[in-house]
């Protein structure tokens, strides 16, 4: 049924373009062939209360206030503007749309009907870049005649159209494949960040609990009594004890650090013997350098030397066991220094006579009376100085949460901005981001990051110049000339990535680049102009903006009507 369809549609469009041919003047398009159905008499397009005989159509006189009644000469080539009546596809936008009609139109069999502006019609030009049938000059001024080349110029165009077609189909492919890693990069995104969250409330769990540990073991640690070997309340030996364990602390360290001086003195003495053992063995002895056979002698005095005992590994083994810790030792100094016990050590001990059951009730009581004291300013603090181990402890775990915790809220955060950033249709740039392409042009190489700068970089040397930083995604319209190899942006609406903020220019402002993107089948730089001072515009080739197969039709299309 599509191919009945089609071939029906076919037919028909032919007999619109056929049928009405004969009848049509010269210049005549056929989207405006009703108008000149009545060969009698004819009606101005935009005034039809204007009325004039038919044979005055065409007769290189301007008879009507549109100039409809001159399509095939320049008569009315004078006349503004284009009459709200005249269709809007009919007039393609290279055309200087001053008439009720787009132009003289251009038959060009064997290749694609165009219009050309009627100021070009009898001129003494080809236009064959419109008109490659050369009708638009028809009347032979100054002996031109311009042949018919549409055979020879549709033949290059629709070469060159089936290589267009086929880097369309490529460049679609290609934006299919991005916006799918897009796609999956979202979603591993979206992934990651629901893990964290779960993460973060884990982690908010986790810091509520170790506060409330740290706020108990703080205040229990508050009720209890300060003993040390500076407090007047240690015995004598608790001094002592204190101050042996620091001594003995002080000899290991003292006899590692030797041990290890003698270690690397031995290993660099071994070093030296062997390098001078190479270097006796090696020298040439007909060389005659006294002050090369001196250092020989002295070597062979030293070797034959008494080195002194070697040694032993007795003694490393003793050695190993001295620099051992107490506790690897056996000796635990905590049981020393809190041997001695005075009076009112027992008087705060008392609850150890009691039975279990009355020890725990009496021992919680004296600590809530203490840390009553305390907070009621009646006893004193513990300084944090003295800080003990348990609360010191504590602290380290709540900090460490604490840490933990700011970091998965920064990642999420951070995560979360990457997520809502625009990334132009279908989040395809997501794909892109950072991939970098560049280009030569004079002196510099200029180079684009997606999502990322732009960048001027010198061939001769020299400091590369920032020449904007990403900022966002905006569309504009663009009217521009489509060079011959297709490699611009044309004219329609366009994606563009602004970049703002970059290097300070001298005596003007800081460097910006719009980048304009258009549909290509490779990531390309086409081009790179500055507008005004240090503001850039760059030309880019890309699939990632390429359109979908109606979407490329159109474009295609409007590039027919271009031709």
């Amino acid at each position: 049924m599509k191919r009945v369809a089609a071939l029906l549609c076919l037919g028909y469009a032919s007999a619109v373009y056929a049928a009405p041919e004969v009848s049509r003047p010269r210049g005549v398009g056929p989207e405006f062939a009703k108008f000149y159905k009545d060969h009698d008499t004819f009606s101005c397009i935009a005034a039809p209360s204007i009325i004039i005989p038919f044979n005055r159509v065409n007769d290189d006189y301007c008879d009507c206030p549109d100039g409809s009644d001159e399509p095939g000469t320049s008569a009315c080539a004078h006349l503004s503007p284009l009459s709200p009546r005249t269709p809007a596809d009919a007039v393609p936008h290279n055309i200087d749309s001053s008439l009720a009609l787009p132009g003289f139109y251009c038959k060009n069999k064997g290749h694609i009907p165009g219009y050309i502006p009627f100021t070009r019609v009898n001129d003494g030009i080809c236009d064959y870049e419109v008109c490659c049938d050369g009708s638009e000059e028809w009347e032979g001024i100054g002996g031109i005649k311009c042949e018919n080349r549409c055979k020879e110029i549709g033949k290059e165009w629709r070469k060159q159209d089936e290589i267009r077609q086929k880097a369309l189909g490529n460049a679609a492919r290609k934006r299919k494949e991005l916006v799918a890693t897009a796609s999956r990069l979202r979603k591993e995104l979206q992934d990651r960040i629901k893990t964290l969250t779960a993460e973060v409330a884990a982690s908010e769990k986790k810091v509520q609990n170790l506060e409330r540990d740290f706020n108990e073991i703080e205040r229990k640690e508050k009720g209890k009594i300060v003993r040390g070997a500076n407090s007047p309340k240690a015995g004598k030996l608790g001094v002592l004890v204190g101050l042996a364990k620091q001594r003995t602390e002080e000899l290991r360290t003292s006899l590692e650090r030797v041990r290890r001086e003698r270690d690397s003195s031995k290993s660099r003495l071994q070093e030296l013997e062997n390098l001078l053992s190479t270097f006796k063995e090696e020298y040439n002895p007909n060389f005659n350098d006294e002050g090369v056979k001196r250092a020989v002698r002295g070597w062979e005095d030293y070797a034959a030397r008494d080195k002194g005992p070697e040694s032993e590994p007795a003694l490393d083994r003793d050695l190993d066991e001295i620099t051992k810790s107490d506790k690897e030792n056996g000796l635990d100094w905590d049981e020393y220094e809190g041997d001695e016990e005075n009076e009112i050590d027992v008087l705060y001990s008392f609850e150890n006579y009691l039975p279990p059951f009355l020890r725990e009730w009496v021992d919680q009581k004296l600590r809530d009376l203490r840390v009553m004291l305390i907070e009621n300013g009646i006893l004193a603090e513990r300084s944090s100085s003295s800080e003990s181990r348990v609360v010191t402890d504590a602290r380290s775990r709540l900090e460490s949460a604490r840490t933990e915790l700011g970091a998965h809220r920064n990642s999420v955060k951070s995560l979360q901005e990457d997520l809502d950033k625009d990334f132009g249709p279908d989040d395809v740039f997501r794909a892109l981001k950072g991939e970098c392409i560049s280009t030569d042009s004079g002196e510099y190489t200029y180079e684009v990051c997606f999502m990322g700068q732009t960048t001027q970089k010198p061939k001769k040397g020299g400091g590369n110049v920032n020449m904007g930083n990403f900022v966002g995604i905006d569309r504009i319209t663009v009217d521009d000339e489509l060079p011959a190899n297709g490699k611009g942006v044309g004219s329609g609406e366009r994606i563009v990535m602004k970049h703002e903020n970059g290097q300070h220019c001298w005596n003007g402002p800081n460097r910006s680049t719009m980048v304009v993107l258009a549909c290509s089948e490779e990531n390309e730089v086409w081009k790179i102009v500055e507008e005004e001072k240090c503001v850039y515009r760059m030309e880019v080739g890309t699939p990632a903006v390429c359109e979908s197969s109606n979407g490329a039709a159109k474009a295609e299309s409007a590039q027919k009507d271009e031709l």
